[in-house]
């Protein structure tokens, strides 16, 4: 066999691996935000163990969802996973990737005030809070920001109608502004008179049913739309499911409730709702590369968290 061809073999035998191990075993995930501080810190680059809760097979444009040795997800993991709210990619496994921490866990009855009911507080005006706006307005919302230089964090989040992003009280401002009456960009509050409360939501488990009420009816909506493969929608205070009006929802899935370490940080379940179960890739498991954003080449590397368990 001649030296080329067995350099051939040996670089495709080696890709291969890569690949083999990458999508069956471990794969190495950035940490984008500060949403996890301080457990786990910007730029950081982390393992995620795919058979943490059994191996969701790759390649689910071929044969679909399944999970070989599935086991079920821990309170307190942290745990990496697509995004749910992600309406434009049809395929779980080609949707951008997220991380958080399992709060919620089938079955569980949580008492949280969700992006559905979130309270408006005074703020500073560099602090980013959440605003919605018609799905149809997205290029519209892109070229005021060109013409603003106002920098987006991207879509965080979306329902059946409506689009969300962040933004400073002094960038809504300015958007405002700019926007001729009437003005299509609002905060995503939709019960602002109801946001203090704090209710009890039950985190869908696959066979359960769970009641409908005024504070989850929204969140209720959209699960059933995104994952359940549902029609529904909501007129004035009900819920119709196939165009019949219900009290009560069946789901087919386990779903999960996740937050962020950070308390500043507005990503989660807040944002995208419940996560099910066939969205979760693994678990975080170790901090793998650390280093300081920004420093030099031979700066800034954060030694002591290099090679350490995630917990």
């Amino acid at each position: 066999m001649k030296a080329g061809t067995k350099i051939a073999i040996g670089t495709v035998a080696a890709v291969l691996t890569v690949l083999l191990l990458r999508g069956c075993v471990a794969t190495s995930y950035h940490i984008p935000s500060g949403g996890m501080e301080n457990t786990l810190l910007r730029g950081e680059r982390i393992l995620v163990n795919k058979w943490s809760y059994g191996l969701r097979l790759p390649l689910m444009s071929w044969w679909g969802y399944h999970r070989w040795a599935d086991s079920p997800v821990g309170r307190q993991d942290i745990v990496v996973f697509n995004n749910p709210a992600n309406l434009s990619q049809p395929v779980i496994d080609r949707r951008e990737t997220f991380i958080g921490r399992c709060i919620g866990l089938p079955g569980d009855t949580l008492r949280v005030d969700p992006l559905f009911n979130v309270a408006h507080t005074p703020s500073p005006p560099d602090e980013k809070s959440l605003y919605a706006y018609p799905k149809a307005y997205e290029r519209r919302l892109d070229s005021l920001l060109a013409a603003l230089s106002i920098h987006s964090d991207g879509l965080l989040g979306q329902d059946s109608a409506r689009n969300i992003r962040s933004f400073s009280r002094y960038e809504y401002y300015l958007l405002t502004q700019a926007i001729d009456p009437p003005c299509w960009l609002q905060p995503a509050d939709t019960a602002p008179g109801d946001g203090h409360r704090l209710h009890p939501l039950i985190v869908p488990r696959r066979g359960a049913t769970l009641r409908v009420r005024p504070w989850n009816i929204a969140l209720l909506r959209n699960t059933l739309v995104l994952h359940e493969g549902k029609h529904a929608e909501i007129k004035g205070d009900t819920l119709l499911v196939e165009g019949k009006p219900v009290n009560f929802c069946r789901f087919t899935k386990d779903y999960y409730w996740v937050a962020t370490d950070n308390a500043t940080s507005i990503s989660g379940s807040r944002l995208f709702g419940f996560v099910p179960k066939d969205h979760i890739i693994g678990r975080a498991a170790i901090v793998w590369f650390s280093k300081e954003e920004g420093a030099g080449l031979l700066d800034g590397y954060r030694w002591d968290r290099m090679w350490t368990r995630i917990r």
